[in-house]
């Protein structure tokens, strides 16, 4: 394995581990299915080697496509075997296509795995079979995960099961070009269901939770504004084929959430969630959870919403309404659409 290269934007750190059929002892029915994990990482030094061990008899291949960890996470996730490139960040979508279409992706099946995720025995063993057992209408995987925080699991609220299409037959899915939210989407076939422990545990703290959050609420409230104000065309069907739950959250975000007055949608959705939905049940740790991420979050991203339109008050025509939205947000909206539609061309 090579060293971090030093030249350029993107640099592959780590030779892709040769596959495990070669060597598996017990010959190919042991081998571990045609599988690449794609992982995305900055500063994961909690979490890379509980995903990447994780992958252990599930996956061939592991690749990470990391933003300049400066806590040792790309170096551990070398010495795990995982091929490690360096790519400057834009958001979550722009590098994860970015790695789909440059990782050189071989294998008959792809995944999304976040790092700070991990899937119990029981589900690689099942995902194992599927894989194995699949017909060629099948063309994508949907898994149930659920959230931890605080050293709880969150039951309740609405928060599990969080249905996900996380593996699809290599080629025909991609990633929506979003600034938050993005999922992914297979252009034909036929999804299946797989049962197992798939959990998201972060294992970092409050002010962490905290800041990321409001990352994302900038994030969001960019979308939200890109979407009511028509500023670019639709690279492509964003409904296309993620999963039905997905769709559904997404759709009422866009016809009835987003339209209500300042702070009416948080506190209605938090109530929803922590009365009607049962987040109460989820002890001290669901009380904090339900309360930032089911109120202070989404009341963040309207206030963040109402602050960007104020500064787009007065803007004549789309072209300026970009402009001065890039400028309140920091994030180059023109610049990611460019490189979305790019990479949509045939």
């Amino acid at each position: 394995m090579t060293g971090p290269a030093m030249n350029g934007d993107v640099a592959a750190q780590a030779a892709a581990p040769q596959a495990a059929a070669d060597t598996a002892p017990g010959g190919a029915e042991d081998a571990p299915p045609s599988l690449t994990v794609v992982i995305l990482t900055f500063n994961e030094i909690l979490h890379i080697e509980r995903a990447i061990s994780g992958m252990s008899g599930l996956a061939r291949r592991v690749v990470v496509v990391d933003s300049g960890s400066n806590d040792g996470t790309a170096e551990k996730a070398a010495e795990l075997g995982a091929e490690v490139h360096t790519r400057k960040w834009v958001n979550y979508a722009d590098q994860f296509q970015w790695a789909l279409d440059n990782a050189a992706i071989d294998t008959d099946w792809t995944m999304r795995l976040d790092a700070d995720e991990w899937f119990g025995p029981e589900l690689v063993d099942n995902l194992k079979q599927a894989l194995r057992d699949a017909d060629d209408e099948v063309t994508a995987i949907s898994i149930d995960r659920q959230h931890h925080f605080l050293g709880r699991w969150i039951r309740h609220g609405g928060r599990y099961p969080l249905t996900l299409l996380r593996l699809w037959r290599t080629g025909l899915g991609r990633i929506e070009q979003r600034w938050m939210d993005e999922h992914i989407v297979v252009e034909s076939g036929r999804m299946i269901h797989i049962d197992g422990t798939f959990v998201d545990d972060n294992r970092n703290d409050l002010t962490f939770f905290t800041a990321k959050h409001n990352g994302y609420a900038t994030r969001e409230a960019v979308d939200a504004l890109i979407d009511k104000y028509d500023l670019f065309d639709p690279v492509e069907d964003r409904g296309l084929a993620s999963t039905g739950q997905a769709k559904q959250k997404r759709k009422a975000k866009l016809d009835f959430y987003n339209r209500l007055p300042l702070g009416v949608g948080p506190l209605g959705y938090f109530l929803y969630r922590y009365i009607v939905q049962l987040g109460f049940l989820d002890g001290k740790p669901g009380l904090v959870y339900h309360f930032l991420q089911g109120f202070w979050y989404r009341f963040l991203v309207d206030a963040k919403r109402y602050e960007f339109e104020r500064g787009l008050a007065d803007a004549v025509g789309k072209d300026e309404m970009i402009d001065r939205l890039t400028a309140l947000s920091g994030h180059d909206l023109r610049a990611f659409d460019a490189d979305a539609r790019r990479r949509a061309a045939p």
